[in-house]
This record gives C-alpha cells, structure tokens and sequence, in this order.
C-alpha cells in the first residue's frame, strides 16, 4: 500500500483552502466525550477506589485488588528492566535535569522608593499529579520529563497515575524512572478516571492542587472539568494530538525530512504531519521517501492512517515557510534548511524547535533535555512547554517603613479617592495620623 502525501502550491490557493488544509484533526464526537467524561468523574467522586477498581477490569481488562503499586512491583520492575534501559534513563534524566535546573525561577527584591520593599518568593505547589499515557505504548519518557521539574521544584507531594496492564502491573520502565526520581507513590489508573481520582481523592488516594500529563481525548476533556471546576484541580495547559512540522529547502536530505514525518505519525491515528518545502522535487521525493520507510515500520498501519490527515505545501523561499509556521503553531517544528540558525529569530509561534538535520524530534522527546510536554492544536500561540516553574508559584511580599509610607501614602490616598473607596484611604491616613 503506498501512501501519497498530498502537496499543494501554497501561493495557488485561497484563504478558505489554506485554513481547511491547516485544520487540525477532530477530536471525534465532543458532545460524547464531555458526556461520557463527566459520568467516570461523578462515578470516581462517588464510589473512590472501588470504580477505580472496576474501571480497571472494564478498560484496562486488569483485576486489581490495590491502585498502589507496592514495593515488591518497584522491586520487580528493576529485575524486568535490562541495565541498558536503565542507563539510558538515567542519561536521560540527567540530561533534563541539568538543562531544566538552569530554569528554576528566582526570587526578586527591590526597593521601589526608599523604605518601600517589594519582593517574589518562589514556593513549590504543595500537591501534583503526574499522568504517564500506557496506552498503545507505555511511554516511561513521559515520567522523566513530568517527574524531574517536579522533583526539581521540590514539591513536597508528588504521584504518577498510570494505566495498568492486563496483568495488574505498571509498566516497570516507568516504574524504574520513578525509582529513579525517588517518587515512590504510583497508581494504576488510566483515563479520566485517573484525573477524577487526582483532582478530588478517594479514600487512599490524596487530592492534588494541579494536574500534568499528555493524554487522549478522554484525558484532555477530564482535565479540563476539573480545572473548570473550583473543587477539582488546576492543569498544565490544553492539550491535542500530537504534530510536527518540518521545513524544508533544496538541500535537506528527504530521507531525514521523512523520518521527522513519520516519527510523528506513529504516535497515532489522529496525529499530524505537515511539510512546508521550498523545493517541489524536495517534496515530491520526501513523499517517496515516506512511503519507502513505512515498509519497516511496527506500527505502519497508525502512521498511514495519520498520513490521510496531513499534508505538504510548497511555498516560495524561507521567509513564506516560516509564516506559515508561526500560523499553524506547531507543537514541534523542525527546519532543515540551510543556515538554520538565522531563521530563529522569526520563529514566534513554536512548542519546541530543532534546527539543522542532526536534531531529529525524537532526541528532544527522550533525552536533549527540553521537555516534550508541550502545547499542542494550536496552543503554541499562547502556551510554553512545561518547565519547572509550572510546578511552582510565586507570591509578592511587600514591607514599608514609616518613612516610606509617608513617602508614597498620599498616593495611594489620592488613587483611593478617585475610585471612592473610603476605606482604602483610611488604612493609610489613619496611619499617617492625618485621619
């Protein structure tokens, strides 16, 4: 079976063409996800551990008797897991360690007028909840890139919820990344279910002020109930299936360009690719190349059905190539271009960018050490890949000495009166003892 990618000139269509060939895939039926959804979370707010449980044998076909992963499965798993797993995830962590480290938020003091201090103070979030996918792939990557900023930020709770196996277990990858990061406390809950039981608890399990994780459509709509919902918990950003974008001139090799491609599309059915070449022939042989190399592939089948919904343009020099990047907004955006370097500088809109043909995606995905949680369907125009300052907020303090506040009181008493709060004013004049 070949696989055509289509590839259109870009300059030859319309407004209305470009937006329906950019579109995003659709999500299914949304009506019946929300539905669905909010059912499984009343059912787990209702019931704790014991739907937790059913869910498990329903969805997962797994029949447990704990959602906790004990210390015989963390012993377990590191008996499973080969040593050369097991160092390529400790490189791996040490990796996104070091580089999200040097992102840690500082703290701030300035005195604003003499005898007026201000100040922000950094606190670890008291309680978080990470949600590692399992589902037509464990993805152990997922927990090192949750589990190193939160461990970083020092937060002081932390759990992974992630699906069980049909044979009760976590995956032990996971598991040994776990171990790795010193994160003992793992449940086995997949799906909505799993958000339910993060944001509100059960019995065993306790609530958590935020929620991170990529997951499917299910997952995505649960994490959006709970953070809709003042009781539930707030999320690390809205989230979609998974898309690359790669541009690409006369000189990028197309079998690279192909094997960005493709390294996306296995994710699923509903991932997107997209191609924006400079050069026809360098399209139409990427095309060639595709079809080429998915006859090696172990999930050929995901990958071609996420090739029916992407798509290549041919646009006419670097700088068209790169509006069309900052409109669609990829998630991941590659440029094998010549010089890439010098194109950065008008990238706005990207989750992460990987410059020049010896940065394939995958290496950001496991282990360059930037975070592959990223904003996804859009979401790159306004959101920022995941860092340790998501699993931290800040508070402003502010001290004045009397002096100062008979600096700049009167201004505040000023700005008090002309918005008439009385009382505003009084706090400071009473004071200054000119009440």
């Amino acid at each position: 079976m070949t696989t055509q990618l289509p590839i259109f000139d870009w300059d030859e269509l319309d407004e209305q063409r470009r937006v329906a060939l950019l579109a995003r895939p659709r999500l299914g039926d949304i009506a019946a996800i929300r539905e669905t959804v909010a059912a499984i979370v009343e059912a787990v707010r209702r019931a704790g551990d014991a739907e937790l449980l059913r869910l498990a044998a329903e969805y997962d076909h797994a029949a447990l008797t704990d959602v906790y992963c004990s210390d015989a499965e963390f012993d377990a798993a590191q008996r499973e897991v080969g040593d050369d797993v097991r160092a390529a995830i400790a490189a791996a962590i040490a990796n996104v360690r070091q580089f999200h480290a040097a992102l840690r938020p500082s703290e701030v003091r300035v005195e604003t007028s003499p005898g007026v201090v201000c100040e922000r103070v950094v606190r670890p979030i008291d309680a978080v909840g990470l949600y590692v996918p399992a589902g037509s792939a464990p993805l152990p990557s997922a927990a090192i890139m949750l589990g190193v900023p939160a461990t970083l930020a020092q937060c002081p709770g932390v759990i992974i919820a992630t699906p069980p196996r049909a044979d009760g277990r976590a995956d032990p990858a996971v598991l040994c990344v776990a171990a790795e990061l010193g994160i003992r406390t793992v449940i086995k809950a997949g799906g909505a279910q799993a958000i339910a039981a993060l944001a509100y608890g059960t019995e065993t399990v306790r609530p958590v002020n935020k929620i991170f994780g990529p997951g499917n459509a299910f997952v995505t709509e649960a994490k959006q109930q709970v953070a809709a919902d003042p009781d539930g918990a707030a999320i690390d950003m809205p989230a979609g299936p998974s898309e690359v974008m790669v541009l690409a001139d006369a000189n990028a090799d197309p079998t690279f360009v192909a094997a960005d491609l493709l390294s996306q599309a296995e994710h699923g059915p509903d991932s997107q690719v997209v191609l924006v070449a400079t050069d026809r022939a360098l399209a139409e042989q990427t095309a060639a190349a595709l079809d080429e190399q998915l006859l090696t592939l172990g999930r050929a089948d995901i990958a071609r059905k996420a090739l029916m919904g992407s798509v290549g343009f041919v646009v006419a020099d670097r700088d068209a190539a790169i509006a069309v990047a900052n409109r669609y907004a990829p998630e991941h955006l590659i440029v094998q271009m010549a010089n890439p370097r010098d194109l950065l500088a008008a990238i706005r809109n990207a989750g992460s960018v990987f410059l020049g043909p010896w940065s394939p995606e995958s290496i950001g995905d496991y282990c360059s050490g930037t975070n592959h949680v990223l904003p996804t369907y859009g979401y790159a125009r306004s959101y920022s890949g995941l860092g340790v300052t998501d699993f931290c907020r800040t508070m402003t303090v502010q001290e004045l000495s009397a002096a100062g506040l008979r600096a700049i009181g009167p201004v505040a008493v000023t700005l008090a009166g002309v918005e008439g709060l009385d009382a505003h004013a009084r706090a400071v004049t009473l004071r200054l003892g000119t009440a």
